[in-house]
């Protein structure tokens, strides 16, 4: 058995995200384990860049209102108790809806080389972003 430390909340890099944004470390794999798991708090507004996952990555929303975008132009208004699945290798990018605070526990695996397991790619431009609101 091990009891993890607390480790405390931060802000998130400005070269990854658009708005405030805010991540509390709940769980970082250790031996055979390659899970981590983040709670991570978004203000009105804010989004992550788009990214992708070498080995997928799962979000459960545990408050207020999001939006997760794909490239193919899916967007999805998630809601307080909804999971999303994020296969491996897709393009999206996730955050709060424009009036509200959204906060999801985000999941997922290292690869199994201990790469970094997330491939940060270009910002979600305002105007897409607001198409994304209207929906």
């Amino acid at each position: 058995m091990e009891l993890q430390p607390v480790r405390p909340t931060a802000k998130t890099p400005a070269q990854n995200f658009t708005g405030d944004v805010y991540l509390t470390p709940v769980y970082s794999g250790t031996g055979p384990s390659r899970m981590t798991v983040a709670l991570v708090r978004f203000t009105p507004g804010a989004r992550t860049n788009w990214h992708f996952h070498a080995v997928g990555q799962t979000l459960h929303v545990t408050e207020g209102v999001g939006l997760v975008g794909t490239r193919d132009g899916t967007v999805l208004r998630i809601r307080a108790g909804d999971t999303v699945i994020c296969p491996p290798g897709e393009e999206h990018w996730h955050g709060a809806a424009a009036d509200t605070f959204m906060s999801h526990l985000a999941m997922l695996e290292a690869k199994p080389d201990g790469g970094d397991p997330t491939t940060w790619l270009e910002p979600v431009p305002d105007e897409q972003y607001r198409d994304a609101n209207r929906r």
